[in-house]
């Protein structure tokens, strides 16, 4: 298809009307077809639940609650998935903004982020190809499109919801090279390579407004790109790349012609530098120089998970929504695998002198995989969601060789495979479906992670299973003794069996192993508390909100330590803020009001408690402390409702029918 030293493969501009009237059609229809097929392939992953890091960077995120607050959701939490990362941060804060915690809307952004990522990688494959292939380019960028939109590879970045931020990353990355080229189409002249038309039709002539604009669009993309995920980092240097292979035919050349767009691009490195270094250089300690994992001892895990990927691209099973930390025991394990990956990296190498476009799709995919390859990381050696970018080489590489190979009459071939596909990925949507399907089917695949094990031991503890749970977490601890989360998860378990003591030997634990946890010092904090410990419990709940100051839980379970000490102003602040936190918390609302009548100021109590039944018409305590109250205003009438109420919610609730019977008997005149 292309041949030759240095092999120049140019743009066309844009055709004269009749030749567009004929594409635009083609490509409509096109792009639709990949909208309705991403639809289908995802249309059962929009009421999954936020699992893992969902939890943390979104339910427990304090800066996503308040959208007119831009200095809070521009500075995410260094230490969770959405840190250093504001684009990211304030795509949630919008989600929250129209719908609380209601994961539809975040499913469903996920999904468009998605789509538009594919619709951009239709137009940047359809200009790149419309050159060479002019009869062919839309049909074939079609079916690498299709066949990337409904991959399964692809689950993890689109239904996992927090890893939109690799996903938004590649949309931005997409749309910085489909500006570029856009840009490029209307810098050239008439009868230059780049101006030659792609039909018999002339091009058009220099359009230096609309070449700037497509030129500044690119950039703002790179620069969105960069405030989405540090992978972003290689763009400026493909976008060069794939001018001097496509377009101008050497760097000098390139330069010369744009040096400023080059520039604009490259400037967008200082925005990633300032938030590398937010967050201290090394995510928080998750990743790179101070993670606590050796550089060596990580590059050596990459070459069989990079020949990993490879094979998911072709054969997209088993996918493992947690991989872990897999660590090379024997340098003779990976021989194989890192032979065949440094003849990749050596035929790419060679190949970007002798068959620049070959070099550029092996320079693709290692550019995009080379962030997550090179830095360091303790708790994953392997993840799914790094291909979302890389897995296009693979796709393209199969559709243009089955092109080569059958021409048109491949088309059917690439139409089934994507049904094929689309179906894998519905399957795979359906173990995203429910906590305990995901990481049921993870440790089923994965046994020896013991991140799977403890948070499959956290689906059943929250099911209510848990001897069941304790199991996961003791198996959890024999992988791996100083896992500091899964001792506090243990500690959770043996709290729930009523083994106080044990529990806070657990939490102890994790403790020393952590001290800055702050769920720990939570979950401490409430087991003190059952054991009538108060005056230590205040301490580790206050440690807990330092550690943490968006913790609502840990607010109310603050007021509720200090109620209990007496100490009921400070009480009433602490429900107060848990408010402020969670709105809809009608637990901190009931207590509120149950301090305000232990000071006297009933009036305001009957306004929470109030509050709480609306919140939550099923709570018959909220309904019995509302009657409790108006009966002692002497709101009779309306105490008896609620007394009512109170008693259909709990029918076996002896002292509410007291009350009601006495207070009957008082309305009578008994």
């Amino acid at each position: 298809m292309w041949s030759g030293r240095n092999q120049l493969v140019t743009l066309p501009t844009e055709p004269t009307e009749p030749f567009v009237v004929e594409s635009r059609w083609k490509i409509l229809l096109a792009g639709a077809v990949i909208v309705l097929a991403g639809l289908a392939a995802y249309h059962n992953s929009l009421s999954g639940p936020f699992v893992f890091d969902d939890i943390s960077s979104i339910s427990e995120n304090s800066t996503i609650r308040d959208l007119s607050s831009i200095s809070d959701i521009f500075s995410p939490p260094v230490e969770r998935t959405v840190g250093g990362r504001p684009l990211v941060n304030l795509s949630l804060a919008i989600n929250y903004a129209l719908g609380g915690t209601d994961v539809w809307g975040y499913h469903a952004m996920n999904l468009a982020i998605h789509l538009l990522a594919g619709l951009a990688l239709f137009g940047v494959v359809r200009r790149t190809l419309a050159r060479p292939l002019p009869a062919d380019a839309t049909l074939l960028a079609f079916a690498v499109a299709l066949l990337w939109t409904v991959h399964p590879l692809q689950t993890e970045a689109v239904t996992y919801t927090v890893q939109r931020s690799e996903s938004l990353m590649g949309l931005c990355y997409l749309l910085t090279f489909y500006c570029f080229i856009r840009g490029v189409q209307y810098q050239e002249p008439s009868g230059s390579a780049v101006g030659a038309s792609a039909g018999p039709n002339q091009a058009e002539q220099p359009d230096s407004g609309r070449q700037n604009r497509w030129f500044r669009f690119s950039v703002a993309a790179c620069l969105l790109g960069m405030a989405s995920k540090e992978v972003m980092v290689s763009a400026p240097v493909m976008v060069l790349l794939y001018d001097r292979t496509f377009v101008a035919g050497s760097f000098q050349e390139a330069w010369r012609r744009r040096r400023r767009v080059y520039l604009g691009l490259a400037a967008t490195w200082l925005l990633l530098g300032y938030l590398v270094a937010s967050v201290g250089g090394n995510r928080g300690g998750s990743s790179g120089v101070g993670s606590g994992a050796s550089f060596g001892a990580y590059a050596l895990t990459q070459f069989p998970a990079v020949m990993d990927y490879l094979w998911l691209s072709v054969w997209p099973h088993p996918l493992v929504f947690d991989y872990g930390a897999q660590w090379v025991k024997d340098v003779v394990d990976i021989v194989p695998a890192a032979l065949a990956l440094i003849g990749l990296v050596a035929g790419t190498l060679l190949a970007l002198n002798r068959q620049p476009v070959i070099g550029f799709v092996g320079a693709w995919f290692f550019s995009i995989l080379a962030p997550t390859s090179i830095m360091p990381g303790p708790r994953q050696t392997m993840a799914e969601h790094r291909m979302y970018l890389a897995l296009p080489v693979v796709i393209s590489l199969v559709v243009l060789g089955s092109y080569a190979w059958g021409g048109r009459r491949t088309v059917f071939a690439w139409l089934a495979l994507a049904i094929g596909l689309g179906w894998l990925t519905v399957s795979r949507n359906e173990n995203y479906r429910s906590e305990l399907s995901i990481w049921g089917d993870t440790v089923a695949k994965c046994p020896g992670n013991q991140w799977s094990q403890v948070n499959l031991g956290m689906a059943l503890y929250d099911q209510g299973r848990t001897t069941q749970a304790l199991r996961h977490f003791e198996k959890s601890l024999q992988l791996a003794p100083d896992n500091f989360g899964a001792h506090n998860d243990l500690g959770l378990a043996l709290a729930k069996l009523g083994r106080l003591p044990e529990a806070v030997n657990q939490y102890e634990t994790a403790l020393r192993l952590r001290p800055t946890f702050p769920e720990a010092h939570n979950d401490l904090g409430l087991a003190l508390l059952e054991l009538d410990r108060p005056a230590e419990a205040l301490g580790h709940f206050e440690t807990a909100l330092r550690l943490n100051p968006g913790l609502a839980t840990v607010c109310f379970n603050l007021g509720k330590t200090l109620a209990k000490l007496g100490r009921l102003e400070e009480a009433i602040a602490r429900y107060e803020q848990a408010i402020q936190f969670n709105p809809r918390d009608a637990g901190a609302c009931t207590n509120l009001g149950n301090v305000l009548v232990r000071m006297g100021r009933v009036s305001q109590a009957i306004a929470w408690y109030e509050t709480a039944g609306r919140l939550d018409p099923g709570d018959a305590m909220a309904q019995y402390n509302l009657a409790m109250a108006l009966a002692q205003v002497g709101r009779t009438s309306e105490a008896i409702d609620h007394f009512q109420a109170a008693l259909r919610l709990r029918p076996d609730d002896v002292e509410a029918r007291d009350k009601l019977m006495q207070l009957l008997a008082l309305q009578r005149g008994y």
